[in-house]
């Protein structure tokens, strides 16, 4: 479905009976709402209700061209938004990558709109950031980060040779060509993967200035193969957490963890929602 969102509209993935306990889902980079793909057939199956947006930058009809205009401000404004426009008061909120990183923002910010909360391979931000400036192997980890802030030469080097570049970002994901290509071809279109990169070059450290502990139940699940995410940042994670916290460790998966692990991903969901 389309969903407008003030002057934003938003391509919507919604799954299971209507009357179902709400849950969204929200993805990272460089993906879309389809990389829940695997996890949300599971989540339909147990009477809840899925609801996976194609976020900020990456739904064609949501997609501004001022890199301030990808602010966490705004990406949290978003969520909250689509809430209002669905009519719902509360819900279980999922994020993977950058949506866990908006996700932790939202359920910190908005506590009585989230009723409990599933952050997967990105920790806390107060975590995040004080490992990127203090751990020597998390620096090396988020070293990328450099590339992708410089304007227009990260798009160069990632859209080289029909995208290659972009698409070994998938290596080891298990995912098909065809998979890789659905989140690929759609950055190749004029503006969309800048959209994309505009969530890097928006950060600030006014992020996680005095940015609070998460108070809402709260799982975190980290992968130990994940080459962006390092051990420090996710064991600091659980100092930031002051509600019902629960930290699942996967042994052997990468980054893409709803997709490599889509069981796990769905049992801590479950976990979570029963709980709550």
């Amino acid at each position: 479905m389309q969903l407008a969102v003030g002057d934003l509209t938003f391509s919507v993935h919604l799954e299971g009976p209507d009357d179902g306990r709400p849950v969204v889902l929200l993805h990272g980079f460089p993906q879309s709402g389809r990389c829940w793909s695997r996890v949300v057939p599971l989540l339909a199956a147990a009477g809840l209700r899925t609801i996976a947006p194609d976020l900020r930058g990456y739904s064609p009809g949501a997609r501004p061209t001022e890199v301030s205009s990808y602010a966490t401000d705004a990406l949290v404004d978003d969520v909250v938004g689509m809430l209002d426009a669905l009519g719902l008061s509360t819900v279980d909120l999922v994020g993977h990558d950058w949506g866990a990183w908006v996700a932790w923002q939202v359920a910190i910010r908005h506590p009585g709109r989230v009723r409990s909360l599933v952050a997967i391979s990105v920790p806390h931000p107060v975590a995040m950031s004080t490992a990127m400036a203090s751990d020597p192997d998390q620096q090396q980890r988020s070293a990328y980060i450099g590339l992708f802030r410089q304007e227009g030469k990260a798009e160069r080097v990632m859209l080289d040779d029909d995208a290659a570049p972009l698409r070994a970002i998938f290596a080891g994901s298990g995912l098909s060509a065809a998979e890789v290509d659905a989140y690929v071809a759609p950055l190749q279109a004029p503006g969309a993967l800048t959209a994309a990169l505009s969530w890097y070059r928006a950060g600030s450290p006014a992020d996680v200035a005095g940015l609070g502990p998460a108070t809402v139940p709260t799982a975190f699940v980290w992968s130990d193969q994940d080459p962006a995410i390092g051990r420090a940042a996710a064991e600091a994670c659980a100092a930031q957490v002051t509600g019902p916290y629960r930290f699942v460790e996967l042994a052997g998966i990468g980054h893409w963890v709803p997709e490599q692990a889509p069981e796990a991903v769905s049992d801590t969901i479950l976990g979570q929602v029963a709980a709550t």
